[in-house]
C-alpha cells in the first residue's frame, strides 16, 4: 500500500486596477495587445515601478495565512525562455519572500478541522497567454496576447501536509474562499485568474522519507483537481508496485481522456538561474504598514462561520454553504434585518436564489435581480400563509425578470392563497365525492391516497388554497362515517 504526499501552489491575480510594475490596465477579455507597454513588454530603456497596491494585497492574504511578514524581501528574475514571457525572465521573488510561515484549516478526511502548512507567499507578475485555437491558421501558428503579462500574482506554497486528493480540492477551495473573502482575487478559475499546481508523490505507507514528486500544472477546477490527482496517484502507486521508477516532470491534466500527460522534465530551481531584480529595491514592509493591514482586513470565512452559527442558529452545514457563496452572508443578513426569518432567509438563498445565480451564469450573489428586501417580502408572504411555497416560487420567477415587487405580482394576478373555512370545504367536499375509489383506499389504509385528494382539492383551487387547511378539513371529512 502506498501512501500519497501533496503539496499545492496556488496562483492568485490581484485584484489591482493596473499591473504589477506598470500603469496598464488588468482588465480581462480586452482585445489582444490593447494593455500593454513598455515596460510590461520588456522594451529596452524601460524601468518596472512597484504597484503599492499589489503589496497591500499580498500582505492581506499573507496576514489571513497567519505568516510571518518579512521587513525586507527581494524580487529576482527568473530566467527561462517561452513565447509569452516578452521580458525572456519572470519578475518574482525566490531567497527573500514577502512572507512565510502560515497555515489554513481545512475540514475534510478528519473529524476535526486539519491544519495545513503554508511554506510562503510571495509575489511575481503574469506571463502573458499563448493562444493555440481558434483561428484559421491555428494548425501552423500560435498567437501571443500579451494583456497578461505584468499582471500581479501571489503564489501560495503549502508544505507536504496533504494525504489525499479530496483534501487537496478541499484546501483549493478554502484558499479559494479566504482570497474572495479578502477581496484580493476574484476566484475566477475559467478566466484563469486563480490557478493551481499540485506536486504529488507515493510512499509505502509507514515510511517517512518522500517517493519522485510530478507536478501536475495549471489545473482551475476544485474536481479537476481532485481528479487529476487520484489519476496520478494510481499511476504512480502501479509503476511502483511493477518495480518500476517515478520520474521528476511536469504533467497536464486531460479532462477528456481523465488522465495525466507527461508536459517536460522537471527544472530545478537552478534552472531558472534566479538573481535579484537590479531595477527595483528591496521591499521595506514596516511593522505600521503591516499593523494598518491588519486593521483593515474583514471578517474572514471560518469567523463567519461561526458567527452564523451563533447568531442565527443555523447548523454547520447551511452556515458554510452560505458564506461559500461569494456575497452570500451580506444577502442572507440582510434579508433578516428586513424581516425574514434566519432559517426561511437560509433556504431561500440556497434554494432558488443560487439556483437561479447558477442557470445565469453570475457568481456573484450582489448580481441577483432581486434584493435581499425584495425577497424578504415575498418570504414573509409564505410564512403569514398569503401564498403557498409553490406560488411564491413563480412569484420568485417573476420579480426577476420583471423587477416588480412580491406584493405588486401577487395583487395583479390574484395568487393570494384562499383561506376562508366554509368555500375550502365546499370543495373538499366535491373532490371526496368525485373519487369514491380513493377515499376507500385511504379507509383501507393506503395513506398515500391522502396525498392524491389533497393534491386534487389544490388542483380544484388552481393551487391557491392554503394547503394546512385543506389538508385539516379532509382530514376530518375522511375520519367522519
Amino acid at each position: 500500500m502506498f501512501q500519497p504526499v501533496i503539496g499545492l501552489e496556488i496562483h492568485a491575480q490581484l485584484l489591482t486596477q493596473t499591473k504589477a510594475f506598470c500603469g496598464c490596465r488588468t482588465t480581462f477579455g480586452a482585445p489582444p495587445n490593447t494593455q500593454v507597454c513598455p515596460v510590461c513588454l520588456g522594451l529596452p530603456g524601460a524601468l518596472p515601478v512597484l504597484n503599492r497596491g499589489a503589496v497591500e494585497m499580498a500582505l492581506k492574504a499573507a496576514l489571513a495565512l497567519h505568516c510571518t511578514i518579512h521587513h525586507e524581501s527581494i524580487f529576482a528574475r527568473k530566467n527561462y525562455f517561452y513565447p509569452d514571457l516578452p521580458k525572456g525572465y519572470q519578475i518574482s521573488q525566490y531567497e527573500q519572500p514577502l512572507a512565510t510561515g502560515g497555515w489554513i484549516e481545512i475540514a475534510v478526511d478528519a473529524p476535526a478541522p486539519a491544519r495545513v502548512g503554508v511554506t510562503r507567499v510571495h509575489m511575481e507578475e503574469d506571463a502573458g497567454k499563448s493562444l493555440h485555437h481558434g483561428f484559421p491558421d491555428s494548425d501552423r501558428a500560435t498567437y501571443l496576447d500579451f494583456n497578461r503579462s505584468g499582471v500581479p500574482l501571489i503564489e501560495i506554497v503549502t508544505e507536504p501536509d496533504l494525504r489525499s486528493a479530496a483534501s487537496a480540492a478541499a484546501c483549493f477551495a478554502e484558499l479559494r474562499d479566504l482570497l474572495v473573502a479578502l477581496g484580493v482575487n476574484d476566484g475566477n478559475m475559467e478566466e484563469g485568474s486563480l490557478r493551481c499546481d499540485a506536486n504529488v508523490s507515493v510512499r509505502p505507507t509507514g515510511q517517512t522519507a518522500f517517493g519522485t514528486k510530478t507536478e501536475i500544472k495549471n489545473v482551475n477546477s476544485f474536481r479537476y483537481l481532485q481528479k487529476a490527482l487520484e489519476f496520478e496517484i494510481a499511476r504512480q502507486s502501479a509503476l511502483l508496485e511493477r518495480g518500476g521508477a517515478v520520474v521528476q516532470e511536469t504533467r497536464l491534466w486531460d479532462s477528456d481522456t481523465g488522465e495525466t500527460v507527461a508536459m517536460r522534465s522537471k527544472e530545478d530551481a537552478h534552472d531558472y538561474r534566479y538573481f535579484p531584480e537590479p531595477d527595483l529595491p528591496p521591499l521595506v514592509v514596516d511593522a505600521a504598514w503591516v499593523e494598518s493591514i491588519r486593521r483593515s482586513l474583514p471578517e474572514l470565512p471560518d469567523a463567519r462561520k461561526a458567527r452564523l452559527v451563533a447568531a442565527y442558529r443555523l447548523n454547520d452545514y447551511d452556515a458554510d454553504v452560505i458564506v461559500r457563496l461569494t456575497g452570500g452572508a451580506e444577502y442572507f443578513e440582510a434579508m433578516v434585518r428586513a424581516g425574514a426569518s434566519p432559517k426561511a432567509a437560509s433556504n431561500w438563498v440556497q434554494g432558488e436564489l443560487r439556483r437561479k445565480l447558477k442557470e445565469t451564469g453570475a457568481e456573484d450573489i450582489a448580481k441577483s435581480a432581486i434584493s435581499p428586501v425584495a425577497l424578504a417580502e415575498l418570504v414573509g408572504f409564505t410564512e403569514r400563509d398569503v401564498i403557498s411555497s409553490t406560488v411564491a416560487k413563480d412569484v420568485f420567477e417573476k420579480m426577476w425578470t420583471s423587477g416588480q415587487t412580491a406584493r405588486a405580482i401577487i395583487e395583479s394576478e390574484g395568487l393570494a392563497q384562499v383561506g376562508d373555512s366554509a368555500a375550502l370545504n365546499a370543495i373538499v367536499t366535491r373532490v371526496l365525492s368525485e373519487h369514491a375509489g380513493a377515499v376507500a383506499e385511504f379507509r383501507a389504509g393506503r395513506t398515500n391516497a391522502f396525498g392524491f385528494l389533497v393534491g386534487q382539492a389544490m388542483k380544484a383551487t388552481s393551487g391557491r388554497g392554503n394547503p394546512k387547511v385543506i389538508s385539516d378539513l379532509m382530514r376530518a371529512a375522511l375520519s367522519r362515517e
